[in-house]
């Protein structure tokens, strides 16, 4: 079976924390891995609440620097060196992050327990992979909103296709180490003559993608980061009665965040960022769902398992 990336919200408040609600911070994991997205002040103690705090962390990415989504950084930099964190962690923002941070008293790149390796993103970037592993890649994109942001693919690494065991027996294939050979992309000898993988592996699959999407109007980069991905992470600032003041603001409405979804053909859509003046998602939620049946709000520290199509 396939192993899920398991996504947890950490804050789904909007600029202003409200009760039950954290500022913007969300984590992927998958096999012990792990990536932030957001910061928000906070973010720190929900990665306690969780159980996540600690050096499985590898890299975070910012959208902008709006305080409620970066407010928390500082603070969890310097955690992680009181913890004795020794490998590098990685940061990904808009350009102006790393004066920001340099600002901080006690913060520095290049000394102390464990480096800052920091990539900035000029206001011009229209699509950039910021961050590759073996494992998985994350790529960036603009959005629409007031100041420079980015919105963020993180996209598993391709698997191999799936092994036809009958095909193999078929080429005249004992099972044992030439399946082993075939699955892994070789070459083997039966009676002299070549059986190739071609034959017996089908294509590669691909891996979980999930698209992260705020602060944002709808926009052609969540849209292009949000195609064909397992789930997408959208701004639901508002509801249908704020429609105006979401275009205002650079901020979506729940239905806008369902049509990206739609749009996009991602498979599923977790709404986030609400303003304070909702003190209940559900009605939100129904009027995603009016446009987008598999709809769902974020809820913090609820995690959400997303699995990459068998094929």
């Amino acid at each position: 079976m396939s192993v899920p990336t398991e996504v947890t919200p950490l804050g789904v408040g909007g600029a202003i924390p409200a009760r039950g609600r954290h500022l913007s911070g969300l984590t992927l994991r998958r096999e012990g891995r792990m990536v932030l997205f957001d910061c928000g002040e906070g973010t720190q103690l929900q990665l306690l609440r969780a159980g996540l705090l600690g050096d499985r962390l590898e890299a975070v990415f910012v959208t902008h620097l709006h305080g409620d989504h970066l407010f928390g950084l500082p603070g969890l930099i310097s955690t992680l060196g009181l913890q004795d964190r020794e490998k590098p962690l990685a940061i990904v923002g808009p350009e102006g992050i790393r004066d920001f941070l340099g600002a901080v008293p006690g913060i520095t790149f290049g000394e102390g327990p464990y480096r800052l390796d920091i990539t900035e993103l000029p206001e011009d970037t229209q699509h950039e992979v910021v961050y590759q592993t073996d494992a998985f890649r994350v790529e960036a994109r603009p959005l629409a909103h007031r100041v420079p942001c980015f919105g963020y693919r993180y996209e598993e690494t391709a698997r191999a296709g799936r092994f036809d065991a009958d095909a193999a027996r078929a080429a005249g294939v004992t099972p044992g180490p030439d399946f082993k050979t075939l699955a892994r992309g070789g070459t083997v000898l039966v009676d002299g003559r070549e059986v190739t993988p071609e034959a017996i592996v089908g294509p590669e699959r691909p891996g979980t993608a999930v698209a992260y999407c705020l602060d944002t109007a709808p926009c052609d980069g969540g849209r292009a980061l949000a195609s064909g991905a397992g789930l997408l992470i959208h701004d639901a600032t508002f509801g249908d009665g704020e429609a105006a003041r979401a275009g205002e603001t650079g901020h979506s409405t729940a239905r806008q965040a369902a049509e990206v979804a739609r749009d996009a053909g991602a498979r599923g859509l977790l709404l986030t960022h609400f303003s304070a003046r909702y003190s209940e998602t559900q009605p939100l939620v129904a009027q995603a769902r009016e446009v987008f049946e598999s709809a769902a709000a974020a809820e913090e520290l609820v995690s959400v398992r997303v699995f990459p199509l068998e094929a």
